[in-house]
């Protein structure tokens, strides 16, 4: 009779090839990656010492994808080489090992699947000094890296997704966003498509804006965790004046994942509906969050009208009452957070006060995507109702 295997050394067996195919696979994506990077170097500097005539370099990825496709298969379209180009062109520097450390040639070959043959060959003639491919697969764990080097979290459609971006300090922030919170591509792009930066850039200064290009969203003070307008297109609901809160609130519940993903980094779900009572009156928490950076509870009221300084007295009470009876040692005060369609910035600011303005916010949500002249004019809004 057969012995059975013991659990533990089951989950050990298992972790060893869960781990094993997590790096054949991105592996793979470096090199596939980095193959592209290399091939959209070949392009642009046969194109810059070609001819300059306007169709010289579609002639020219023409002839190539027609060669790749005989030797290689398919996948190898024009449009797919221009990918290349672009991709080489937004990040020159792709390969780069750092200020600080010697780069050396390629002691390594880049095979493209299904087709063995090495292009380590041509490599070396354009740009004497990449780094090796033994190199790249590493998960930098250093300062050495930046936004523009080759991070092996990325996959080539992370990087076709980044080269639409024109801005390069737009492009430095959601590369380090998608590194940081292993964003997939889908979710790279959906925070994309919600303008994230730009939400983000609205209310800081040049060092903000700075800082938002070279480190991301950093989390080191309420405000800092709450974004205005909360993009909430994912759910799929029209905008109506029939619109009620508790089909709002289900909503955000039946898509949890993408509604902590558009909060951003640190928020917990904790419950929906909680009831308060007060000498025999009950109220009723709409949803409650806590937030693992700043070590305190996030309590959410949704609203589906303009926001009014009764609501703004309620959230009050519900923080109140969590600061007292909730709050543990190791708890920060308790935050506020209101969602409404629309609110006064100046009654939100006479109705909370200096002190109370550092916890409770107001943020409106929106139901469909915004543009960047959506931004722009609230952005114009808010100036004039400050001024």
């Amino acid at each position: 009779m057969s012995k059975s295997v013991a659990p533990s050394l089951y989950s050990r067996i298992r972790d060893i090839l869960v781990s094993a195919r997590t790096g054949v696979a991105r592996t793979v994506n470096t090199t596939q990656v980095m193959a592209n990077w290399l091939i959209g170097r070949e392009i642009v500097e046969e194109e810059q010492k070609g001819a300059k005539r306007a169709d010289y370099g579609q002639a020219l990825l023409a002839d190539i994808s027609r060669r790749l496709a005989r030797d290689f298969g398919s996948g190898w379209s024009v449009r797919n080489l221009e990918y290349c180009r672009t991709f080489y062109s937004a990040y020159p520097r792709l390969l780069s090992s750092g200020k600080s450390n010697a780069v050396r040639s390629i002691s390594s070959t880049v095979t493209f699947p299904n087709a063995p043959r090495s292009i380590s060959n041509t490599l070396s003639r354009k740009s004497p000094n990449p780094p090796p491919l033994a190199e790249i697969g590493y998960a930098p764990r250093s300062q050495s890296w930046a936004p523009g080097l080759l991070h092996p979290n990325l996959s080539w459609t992370h990087y076709r997704t980044l080269v639409r971006i024109d801005r390069p300090e737009a492009r430095s922030f959601y590369e380090i966003e998608a590194i940081k919170n292993n964003w997939s591509a889908r979710e790279l792009e959906r925070q994309m498509a919600s303008l994230l930066y730009d939400r983000l850039a609205r209310s800081r200064d040049k060092k903000g804006l700075l800082r938002l290009a070279t480190k991301g969203q950093e989390v080191a003070r309420a405000a800092d965790a709450f974004k205005d307008p909360v993009v909430i297109e994912f759910l799929g609901l029209p905008e109506s004046p029939r619109l009620v809160e508790s089909d709002l609130e289900q909503a955000l519940l039946n898509n949890l994942q993408t509604f902590l993903l558009e909060l951003g980094r640190g928020f917990a779900f904790v419950a929906r509906q909680e009831r308060i009572t007060l000498d025999g009156d009950h109220f009723y928490l709409d949803l409650v969050f806590y937030h693992t950076v700043l070590k305190c509870y996030v309590l959410l009221d949704l609203k589906v009208g303009k926001l009014t300084h009764g609501d703004l007295g309620q959230l009050q009470l519900y923080v109140n009452y969590y600061d007292c009876e909730r709050r543990t040692a190791g708890d920060q005060p308790t935050l506020g957070l209101i969602l409404c369609t629309d609110k006064n910035d100046a009654m939100v600011r006479y109705t909370l006060g200096p002190d109370q303005e550092k916890r409770i916010f107001a943020s409106r949500y929106q139901l469909h995507l915004p543009t960047e002249k959506e931004l722009q004019t609230e952005l114009r809004r808010e100036l004039r109702q400050l001024r």
